[in-house]
């Protein structure tokens, strides 16, 4: 692992658990570092941390305090942290239910919420489930229980329906205008590709693996190249490229 990441993640556990004391009972990098994708300079950080039970709003603004990137400088994009009771966790749930989500970093918006029902609908509601899912499969203890034993995987109807969801609401964004290469194209595909290879392979690859294996198993989808392309340095996919080949993905996952 990158040292200063390292450094990082060692320092926001300690920080944690300053803060929550014996409350604390689980840590898990998850996203790019869980999967073995980090790439300095790209990544964001994702850490899921786990409580013995529900937090008291005191506890839930010390942490957000204490964690935010003006008070534990974050060396990526940003730090995304999201903390979860440990029955929820447990549950296989496909509803959000966390304790606190924050997103802070020099190079992402601020987010603070501390209650599902705060988190507006407009911005997605199927991502934790599917976070967790990935926990589930690979997420890297940094403290706790191993990942698998922490985080129940959802039932497939569930997963099926996050997947969807999820497609769906990259469709819904604004897609620039005319054909020329749009950036941020390459990750609205090669997150389809990882959502396409966890539907037919059951099982979670980062974006590039993901579209890789694609590649590799003979798909002849030119604007996965692409994508794959564009993240050594190449030119994005158009933005009717990528909303083609998410409606597909979405059509196939969807039956």
């Amino acid at each position: 692992m990158d040292s200063d990441l390292q450094r990082y993640l060692d320092d926001l556990v300690s920080t944690a658990r300053d803060v929550l004391g014996a409350e604390l009972v689980g840590a898990y990098a998850a996203g790019s570092v869980g999967l073995g994708a980090y790439q300095p300079g790209r990544s964001d950080v994702d850490v899921a941390l786990l409580s013995v039970g529900p937090l008291t709003d005191a506890a839930k603004q010390t942490l957000v305090a204490r964690l935010r990137h003006e008070a534990l400088p974050c060396p990526a994009r940003g730090l995304e942290l999201v903390v979860y009771d440990r029955a929820v966790a447990a549950s296989g749930t496909p509803e959000p239910g966390f304790e606190v989500e924050l997103n802070t970093g020099a190079g992402m918006p601020f987010r603070r919420t501390l209650d599902p029902a705060d988190r507006p609908a407009a911005d997605g509601r199927f991502w934790y489930g599917l976070d967790r899912s990935i926990l589930h499969q690979s997420g890297l203890p940094l403290l706790g229980p191993p990942a698998g034993e922490a985080f129940a995987d959802l039932a497939p109807a569930d997963l099926r329906r996050l997947l969807i969801d999820a497609l769906s609401w990259w469709l819904a964004l604004p897609t620039p205008p005319g054909d020329q290469p749009a950036p941020g194209t390459e990750d609205a595909v090669l997150g389809a590709c990882r959502s396409l290879v966890r539907h037919r392979d059951g099982v979670w690859l980062a974006k590039v693996a993901a579209g890789q294996r694609l590649i590799d198993a003979g798909d002849r989808a030119e604007v996965i190249r692409q994508a794959v392309a564009a993240r050594n340095g190449g030119p994005p996919p158009t933005g009717a490229q990528a909303r083609a080949f998410q409606q597909r993905v979405r059509d196939e996952i969807a039956g």
